[in-house]
């Protein structure tokens, strides 16, 4: 399988927090005929959440959203300059909101978190099994 591979800059607001969810996810989706559907819905709604996060907690300083698709992997992650640990819980029933790394830890393969010199960086991973051959004839069918 070829691999794949998009990052890209995302500055601290909401507006620019949907752009690049719609951005990333749409990179992911060009390399569609290699993933199942499933998958695909999946790792939109995971960086979706990665992204919401540093946006809403990190917003201050670059951050810097990448997909990596390589034969046994998709790969997402996000980078900050915060160095808070991101802490994976559920709210009180009664909150909005909260419920990401949650949803991050459900949904993904592995995840977690990486320190770096200046901040973090969250990543999520998801196996990938056979690509979807979307492009091979369908057998004839003989009556």
């Amino acid at each position: 399988m070829e691999a794949h591979h998009v990052r890209f800059p995302v500055s601290g607001t909401s507006a620019a927090a949907a752009s690049a969810r719609q951005r990333l996810a749409g990179a992911i989706r060009a390399w569609g005929a290699l993933l199942e559907p499933e998958l695909l819905e999946t790792a939109e709604l995971v960086a979706a959440e990665l992204i919401t996060n540093a946006v809403r907690h990190a917003g201050k300083g670059p951050i810097s959203a990448g997909a990596r698709l390589s034969d046994a992997r998709l790969l997402i992650e996000v980078t900050d300059t915060s160095p808070d640990v991101p802490q994976v819980g559920l709210p009180g029933a009664d909150e909005e909101g909260g419920r990401g790394l949650f949803l991050v830890a459900a949904l993904a393969d592995r995840h977690g978190f990486d320190p770096m010199p200046a901040g973090k960086r969250c990543w999520a991973e998801f196996e990938v099994s056979d690509p979807v051959q979307t492009s091979r004839p369908l057998p004839l069918q003989r009556s």
